[in-house]
């Protein structure tokens, strides 16, 4: 994962290929379905490890949202859940 976390850091995607293929070996089913799955999506991937932009401030805003949604379930109605996803946001801005 300290690999990984160095391509990342270096945008740089160029060693990929090679801990795929150390993950595929290290004999850990669960390492080797990882890098199956890379493999499927390996385009993506390369283009998310070497470019700047990033969709983190969506899923952020995403998972608060889907939250919101768990904590009142059936509890009560839209203009609620607007009003506390709205505060969330404001929230999250002034804690940057």
């Amino acid at each position: 994962m300290r690999q990984f976390a160095a391509m990342l850091d270096a945008q740089d995607a160029s060693p990929l290929p090679d801990w795929l293929e150390q993950l595929t070996t290290a004999r850990l089913p669960a390492l080797a379905s990882l890098a199956n799955a890379i493999r499927e999506d390996q385009p993506a991937v390369v283009q998310g490890i070497t470019t700047p932009f990033n969709s983190g401030v969506n899923e952020g805003r995403i998972t608060d949202l889907k939250l919101q949604k768990r904590i009142m379930a059936g509890r009560a109605g839209v203009p609620l859940l607007r009003h506390r996803v709205i505060l969330m946001a404001l929230l999250r801005r002034r804690h940057r």
